[in-house]
């Protein structure tokens, strides 16, 4: 007790500031690097806003509107090389509306007399409708940066070193290259479009660009701890201009970024706000896709300073707080066990004796105590009380003895007046029930029997009397016939269940596969009009002990119910085994298992399944499963309804099993004779 606050508790609590402190540092990591990304982000965006506003101020300037006029091409060349070198421009073009090229302003650059076409597919293929001078970050190929400007053919040849972590690429150099580019018009005096300016910026090898943003994101001094910062410009995942160093003198340009970054910014193009190995050192970095005009992603900007100093730093504070907790808690250790020793010295003695007492020695004590504090007085009444409970528990355990006898002999009394009791319950719900829906079909059968007979005999008096004149209507009376039948078969069905006595059939040894297939057959012409699958995986070897036609009758009416659970089609699954677990006197079980893929049950028709006058149909009387859990609970059997997806299938629809014994047994209620009865 006196060592559990120091312990337990005081390691927790140093683990949980562990733990804290270490997620708070990284959290200060990434927001460090978060904002030096948005410093990065912001001068970028000046740039680029820069590149725009000056292709629009030289395209708006009245010398070139004049030199134009005039189609003074050297005063353009010359104005546009001057505003090139004053804008920090890579390239000034100036192109006819059809894609022409009129005069281009770098240096050393003979323009010839004719002027030279660009294909459609070239950089030169402007839109004539461009109205805005915005620049945009493109991405262009060799041959489109080299129509733009002939002298960066220097900086466009980047070899591709191979980098830890990349991704596998057949690539060897990088020949692209990634420009601030904006495309402004040029107008008349009336507004018109009369020729396209652009300028741009080319971002391959342009070290003054990445280390000026290096020098803005990082000062001098910046950084503690001795850790530098870095910026890099990629180019898709090439490193195409960086102040990240490779070697000692060499630049890492021509790396590639890892699989990881490159999925997370170019792939679902999200910032890269984490730790990451950076050529070769972890850096704690921030990543930012770049994406041209039309969204895509083309290259990323990135900027990071390097982990080991901060983890080194973290590392020794984190030792020296847990240093700190470890001495105090070795000295509070000390002191509480020499202060609690007077207290939990008798108390062990104590515990001892209760050790042994549980151990069944009724006999032992705890003895003198030399404290007489109030932990010496807890011990001589602890002793008393063992006495005293050794008295009582000797009486307690004559009347136990006795009462658990008295409490045995009550409990079976009582369990076999509750299961009679619950028994008897059943049969008078079920005698109840039998009762009422017997009263109900005698009188539904004595009035339906009467019109059957006078339809019947009128129908043969018809017959009697027109003689061979009856040929022409031969089959409607023979549809008749059958209606006729098919009444009287369903007031039998209905005196079938309250009177099962009388209606009982024969019982034999069933083989439950070819039973199946024999109800199939019945149910053809309802199949030939869908379009249902029927799976069959019968591996039922035991016969089952029931009347085959009342079985049949059973299995039809389950397979129409299936049928029209699909009126678009679907898939009609029959399955049978051999269920050992289902022993009753020594006798197997057969499973037979009828699937569909309809909408399924749900709970509340569950409930009231087996329900008589329950359907689901508009054209249904309700008690085909009524019946049919009957027939077969005649036999010792149970049918019983359930969802696919509660069996663990991964589907729609319903199954129904029904349980039958393997042996021939007598119904529930011997028959009356062999042959069933007619009502």
């Amino acid at each position: 007790m006196a060592l559990l606050p120091l312990l337990v508790v005081l390691p927790l609590l140093v683990g949980a500031l562990v733990i804290w402190g270490n997620a708070a540092y990284d959290r200060l990591l990434i927001t460090k690097v978060r904002s030096d990304l948005a410093v990065a982000h912001g001068y970028f965006e000046q740039v680029l806003a820069e590149v725009g506003n000056g292709t629009r101020a030289v395209a708006a300037s009245q010398a070139l509107y004049h030199a134009l006029h005039q189609q003074d091409r050297g005063t353009m060349q010359s104005l546009l090389a001057r505003e090139r070198q004053r804008l920090g421009f890579d390239f000034f073009n100036l192109y006819r509306l059809d894609g022409r090229l009129i005069t281009a302003g770098w240096q050393g650059q003979d323009v010839p007399a004719a002027p030279v076409y660009a294909p459609a597919s070239g950089p030169a293929a402007i839109d004539a409708n461009v109205s805005t001078g915005h620049a945009t970050v493109t991405r262009l190929e060799a041959s489109d940066l080299l129509a733009l400007a002939p002298h960066m053919a220097t900086r466009l040849h980047i070899p591709l070193i191979q980098t830890r972590g990349a991704t596998p690429s057949e690539r060897s150099v990088e020949d692209r290259a990634l420009v601030m580019l904006s495309t402004t018009p040029v107008r008349n005096a009336d507004g018109s479009i009369v020729a396209l300016l652009r300028g741009g910026v080319v971002l391959n090898q342009n070290l003054p660009f990445i280390d000026h943003i290096n020098r803005i994101v990082y000062p001098d001094g910046s950084l503690p701890f001795d850790s530098h910062g870095t910026a890099t410009l990629f180019l898709d995942d090439v490193r195409i201009t960086t102040n990240v160093r490779l070697f000692q003198d060499q630049r890492a340009i021509g790396t590639r970024v890892s699989q990881a970054v490159r999925n997370a910014v170019l792939g679902n193009g999200e910032t890269w706000l984490d730790r990451a190995f950076v050529v070769n050192d972890w850096y704690v970095s921030a990543y930012e896709p770049l994406a041209d005009a039309q969204g895509e992603r083309v290259g990323m900007l990135y900027v990071g300073y390097l982990e080991q100093p901060f983890r080194y730093v973290k590392y020794g504070m984190l030792a020296l707080i847990v240093g700190i907790f470890l001495v105090v808690m070795v000295l509070a250790a000390l002191f509480s066990v020499r202060w609690a020793r007077s207290i939990f010295r008798p108390l062990e003695r104590m515990n001892q004796t209760m050790q042994r007492v549980e151990d069944g020695d009724v006999s032992a004590r705890v003895g003198p105590v030399t404290a007489r504090d109030e932990i010496g007085a807890l011990a001589s009444h602890f002793d008393q009380l063992l006495d005293v409970i050794d008295d009582k528990t000797r009486a307690l355990q004559r009347w136990a003895d006795e009462l658990d006898a008295k409490v045995i002999e009550r409990t079976r009394e009582l369990a076999q007046s509750n299961a009679s009791l619950q028994q008897a319950q059943k049969q008078l719900v079920k005698s109840e029930k039998l009762a009422a829906i017997g009263q109900l079909t005698a009188s539904v059968a004595h009035e339906i029997n009467n019109p059957i007979a006078v339809i019947q005999g009128n129908l043969d008096l018809m017959r009697e009397t027109l003689g061979p004149q009856a040929a022409p209507v031969k089959s409607e009376l023979q549809l008749l016939d059958q209606q006729i039948d098919r009444m009287r078969l369903i007031v039998t069905q209905l005196l079938q269940y309250a009177r099962p006595t009388e209606y009982a059939g024969y019982v034999e040894a069933v083989d439950v596969n070819r039973a199946l297939e024999d109800s199939l057959v019945l149910v053809a012409h309802l199949l030939a009009h869908t379009h249902i699958d029927v799976e069959r995986d019968l591996q039922a070897t035991a016969l089952a002990g029931i009347n085959r036609q009342e079985l049949q009758q059973v299995m039809i009416n389950l397979l129409i119910n299936a049928i029209q659970a699909m009126p678009g089609g679907g898939r009609l699954r029959l399955r049978t085994r051999n269920r050992s677990e289902l022993v009753t006197d020594g006798r197997t079980g057969v499973l037979i298992e009828i699937s569909d893929t309809g909408p399924g049950l749900s709970p509340k028709v569950r409930e009231r399944l087996f329900r008589p006058f329950f359907t689901t149909k508009n054209d249904g009387n309700g008690l085909g499963l009524w019946i049919s859990v009957g027939l077969v609970e005649r036999y010792g059997g149970s049918i019983e309804g359930l969802s696919r997806r509660e069996l663990g299938e991964d589907m729609t629809g319903a199954t129904f099993r029904i349980w039958l014994l393997s042996e021939p047994v007598s119904p529930e209620t011997p028959a009356a004779s062999m042959e069933p009865r007619r009502a």
